[in-house]
């Protein structure tokens, strides 16, 4: 089995470096190295900074790819509209298994970001700037360079700075995930779509763009446009930091200059002269064969008109002796597990496309297959994130990419060759706490269960409309299941499916052990220890 990769891997450069400007001196830049290695930065006006990021045609480097000049101005123009200071906020958190190199950044060159996220702060009178993390290195080195600038928290500060550490969890990296938490929520999306840009943090209009994009611009600011505009290529200019892993001998984040071959990087990480195949973007991207590799190059514009996908920036090949199905399948069941458990398509469809794809490596046959795309076809745009419709999209490219072991698996015996578990996971199956499916207070074990009283149910239906995560309805319209562990995310939708019950057919009963009771003066009719009463 592949083991995970470490916070901080290899870190390489093809060219001159820029972002990585340094490394070879030091394993982290505090700010008198930074200073010496990137000189002084002089601040900019809110639109000599939009037409900055504008002409060296800087998009978010977080997956998304949204132009930044077109967000700073969005930002800028709500702020002064309704009269209210806007909110910068640094996107820090990576938390897929293939990415690293936000998370190299952030830990070797925290000053780079911040420069990128005070410029325009300053440049929209911005006061509170949130760097948003996930793992325990990146937050240390964070908050160091924050103590190193003189800024902090405080009340009296001038721009007031904080770093906000999230669990480890693929949607914990979502803008919404991470603006909810800053609020002191949970790090999961709301239930509504709502732009950053008009309404973010405490309801102000947010600057929010990745760690990766804000080093960019603080390096554009340096140097100017035309000199940025030298390397890499014209209509995409500047470097592009990868994390390549999978079936290679030497997992790295690299930094490269746009238009670079594609082919190139894999040789530098030691991927097999013949990939079967190499998953672009990260675990939300897509596969790309080993006949489009030669005609790939490192751009947005080049992965897209292959079938690939620049993402995350994560770079996965496969070698021939593993089975691609099964690889995809792993990470299926990951992205699965994932969901934040509050919308349907998402934490029902998702593990029921896994559960497909696992149909078809055991002889599940056409049925299977088409089962997996109609499951895949219906999460698409129906999750309060992005999270369902990229774990479909990784998905569908797994069925596209692989056909001829697809036909082994489907119409034969399977293709024959093992899985190898090339595609890095967290180690031990890792579930980060705080949100649903992890092992926080509000998640763990089971704490209940749910009955149905046979003797009552009249096969309403009522139950699986609330309660999905456990009921289901048979070809007879009634349950199919007569007991069922409650997830704990879902034990509020358990009390109210027994409450609107018509038939009074639903009880709940406590699994946990009970604390004693106090003593009373006098003694009170037990109400059915551990049990809710029905219709209550």
């Amino acid at each position: 089995m592949n083991e995970a990769l470490p916070d901080v891997p290899e870190v390489r450069v093809v060219g001159l470096p820029q972002l990585t400007s340094g490394f070879d001196l030091v394993d982290r830049l505090d700010l008198p190295m930074h200073l010496k290695v990137h000189g002084p930065l002089e601040p900019l006006g809110g639109e000599q900074l939009a037409q900055l990021a504008e002409r060296i045609n800087l998009r978010g480097r977080g997956g998304a790819g949204f132009p930044f000049h077109r967000k700073l101005r969005s930002v800028a123009e709500s702020a002064i509209k309704r009269g209210v200071r806007p909110v910068v906020v640094v996107n820090g958190s990576e938390d897929e298994p293939a990415c690293r190199k936000d998370t190299v950044l952030i830990s070797r060159a925290p000053h780079l970001i911040l420069d990128g996220a005070l410029l325009c702060a300053e440049a929209m009178g911005a006061r509170t700037l949130v760097v948003g993390v996930t793992r325990e290195s990146t937050q240390r080195s964070m908050e160091a360079a924050l103590a190193e600038r003189g800024l902090s928290n405080g009340r009296r500060s001038v721009l007031r700075a904080r770093v906000q550490r999230n669990p480890v969890r693929m949607v914990t990296g979502a803008a919404a995930s991470l603006i909810r938490s800053i609020d002191g929520g949970p790090a999961i999306p709301p239930g509504r779509k709502v732009s950053a840009s008009r309404s973010g943090v405490g309801g102000a209009p947010t600057l929010l763009s990745n760690a990766e994009t804000f080093a960019q611009l603080a390096i554009a600011a340096r140097i100017g446009p035309e000199r940025y505009g030298n390397t890499g290529l014209y209509d995409e200019p500047g470097t592009v930091m990868l994390t390549v892993s999978g079936a290679v001998a030497r997992p790295m984040v690299i930094e490269v200059p746009t238009g670079v071959p594609l082919r190139y990087v894999l040789q530098l990480a030691g991927a097999p002269p013949v990939p079967q195949g190499v998953l672009t973007g990260g675990y939300h991207g897509k596969w790309i064969d080993a006949a489009t590799v030669d005609e790939a190059i490192v751009s947005r514009n080049s992965l897209d008109a292959v079938g690939g996908s620049l993402g995350a920036g994560a770079i996965l090949p496969i070698s021939q002796d593993t089975c691609p199905l099964g690889e995809s399948l792993r990470v299926a069941q990951w992205l699965a597990e994932e969901s934040a458990g509050q919308c349907g398509p998402c934490y029902l469809g998702l593990p029921a496309a896994a559960r497909g794809l696992e149909d078809i490596l055991n002889g599940g046959g056409p049925a299977a297959l088409e089962a997996v795309r109609q499951v895949a076809k219906n999460v698409k745009r129906r999750g309060a994130c992005s999270h369902p419709d990229g774990s479909a999209m990784f998905l569908e490219s797994t069925l596209k990419a692989f056909t001829d072991d697809l036909a082994a698996h489907v119409l034969g015996n399977g293709c024959g060759r093992p899985v190898t578990g090339v595609l890095p996971l967290f180690e031990g199956g890792r579930a980060p706490t705080g949100i649903p499916g992890g092992g926080g207070e509000e998640n763990g074990p089971s704490r209940q269960k749910i009955y149905v009283d046979w003797t009552l149910c009249r096969g309403h239906g009522l139950c699986a409309d609330i309660l999905p995560e456990v009921f289901q309805l048979g070809a007879d319209g009634f349950p199919t299941v007569a007991q069922a562990q409650v997830p704990r995310f879902a034990e509020a939708k358990a009390l109210r499916a027994v409450r609107r019950c018509p038939a009074l057919a639903l009880r709940v009963e406590d699994e946990a052990p009970q604390a004693k009771a106090p003593s009373r003066n006098l003694p009170v009719l037990s109400q059915g220890r551990g049990r809710r009463a029905l219709g209550r």
